[in-house]
């Protein structure tokens, strides 16, 4: 499988088999999110593989939207170091991209999750503190998400994407006709909503 045929396959699986992963697999894995860029190259990220059963079934605790962890055989959990880069979470990020590539190409399902919360600084601390507590993470590591590893019980259907002209432009940004602007339409639709009740 090509880097080509891995970004196509790549689905994110919430459903797992009891099937162990090889040492070797994970390493594999392991050294994708090793070898991904860093703004200036700096070691803004670090990588904490998760085998025991009862710490992935602590780290499914996170937030309610991980229940997949309870059935995944391993998990990466990604952190970020804001002292060293302040690129820490395109780092960690981007490094979780190429875990997620390598791993689909090695026949490995992951499921997502988001720890850090850009747009809530209280619940974005519960869940790193979580996190910290459980793993020992010192206090100077974002905790930015989890990656659940495992083999697939099945693959999911490629999800319908937004059409491609509206997310790709050429020369300069462009709108089309059949683009949305989703914060419009909330606003629109709550509008709407309090005239209903007058």
């Amino acid at each position: 499988m090509n880097v080509s045929q891995a970004i196509n396959e790549r689905r994110e699986i919430t459903s797992f088999t009891k099937e162990p992963l090889t040492k070797d697999t994970l390493e594999e894995i392991l050294e994708a999110g090793y070898l991904a860029p860093t703004g200036n190259n700096l070691p803004s990220r670090d990588f904490i593989l998760i085998l025991t059963r009862s710490t992935l079934n602590d780290l499914e605790k996170t937030t309610p939207f991980m229940p997949w962890l309870k059935e995944a055989t391993a998990a990466i959990v990604i952190t970020g170091r804001p002292e060293i880069s302040k690129y820490w979470l395109q780092d960690a990020s981007i490094s979780g991209a190429f875990i997620w590539l390598r791993a689909t190409e090695l026949l490995v399902g992951v499921g997502f999750g988001a720890v850090y919360h850009a747009e809530d600084p209280q619940e974005s601390f519960k869940r790193e503190q979580w996190v910290r507590q459980i793993l020992c993470i010192p206090a100077d590591r974002r905790i930015v998400a989890i990656l659940g590893l495992g083999k697939s019980k099945n693959k999911p259907v490629k999800k319908q994407l937004p059409p491609r002209d509206d997310i790709i432009h050429y020369d300069h940004f462009s709108s089309s006709s059949t683009q949305t602007n989703p914060a419009k339409e909330k606003a629109a639709k709550s509008n709407n909503d309090s005239k209903r009740h007058l």
